[in-house]
């Protein structure tokens, strides 16, 4: 394939219309087992591809290069083959900035909780600490150097004013569940969850209910792609084109829902 995605289980992705959405084009969603990634990436036989859960850190040791963005983080979503040669950038990082701005949530200042610990978690917090939060909590089942639980989190940070859902916690086919409460979070003041199949996860729409801010991951989704092809393609795109597609997108998941 020249372009596309892998992870492991990309039923649920809009990353193919998305992308011939912005750019001419064919895309392939290529799932992978976890037996099957390491052959795929020493082959590399590919123009350019983006990453999803859960290979977004185990691509890491297989590239040739990486931009500061995507070191930093410690996590990949965009990978470019020039010449032979695997270079890695993070364009979840841009993505999550923009679907912020686009919604007015400022995190500088205040604290916030991200739930999840995984690559996209990453991602998030790095944007958080670049627009100036004041705490970043992170948050996930096992504690680890990196996380506390739930447990330490209720107990101790229930005056959080932005919380990130990073974790799977809600997504499709799983709509049903939340990861947290958010009447245990009385100070919340806004909620964006990663996730955008289905397009309102419960989380956000407690956080609607509640009459706080809650958005959900499409937005962050078709913003990330579209860097994405800017580095697939070595061009520039009209960030407007952003807005269009994610409202198409939109209206065209409604009609089938």
């Amino acid at each position: 394939m020249d372009y596309g995605l892998i992870g492991e289980k990309l039923g649920h992705s809009y990353s193919k219309e998305i992308h011939e959405m912005l750019a001419d084009y064919t895309y392939n969603i290529h799932p992978l087992s976890r037996e099957e990634f390491k052959g795929f990436m020493e082959k590399h036989d590919f123009k350019a591809i983006n990453v999803t859960i859960p290979y977004k850190r185990d691509v890491i040791p297989f590239l040739d290069g990486m931009d500061e963005n995507a070191e930093a983080i410690g996590a990949v979503n965009t990978i470019v083959n020039k010449d032979g040669k695997l270079y890695g950038h993070n364009t979840d990082f841009s993505g999550f900035m923009y679907m912020l701005k686009q919604h007015n949530i400022n995190p500088e200042g205040k604290k916030c909780v991200v739930l999840g610990d995984g690559g996209a978690s990453k991602a998030v917090a790095a944007v958080l600490r670049k627009m100036e939060a004041s705490e970043i909590v992170v948050v996930d089942i096992i504690k680890t150097e990196t996380s506390i639980t739930y447990d330490e989190c209720f107990e101790k940070h229930t005056d959080a004013k932005i919380i990130v859902n990073t974790s799977p916690v809600g997504m499709y086919p799983k709509s049903g569940a939340s990861p947290v409460d958010l009447k245990k979070f009385p100070e919340c003041e806004a909620v964006a969850d990663v996730i955008y199949n289905p397009l309102e996860t419960k989380l956000v729409a407690q956080a609607k209910e509640i009459g706080i801010t809650g958005v959900n991951g499409l937005e962050m989704l078709v913003a990330q792609a579209l860097y994405a092809v800017e580095f697939f393609l070595e061009t520039k795109l009209d960030e407007a084109k952003i807005d269009e597609v994610y409202k198409k997108i939109y209206n065209d998941k409604l009609k089938e829902q």
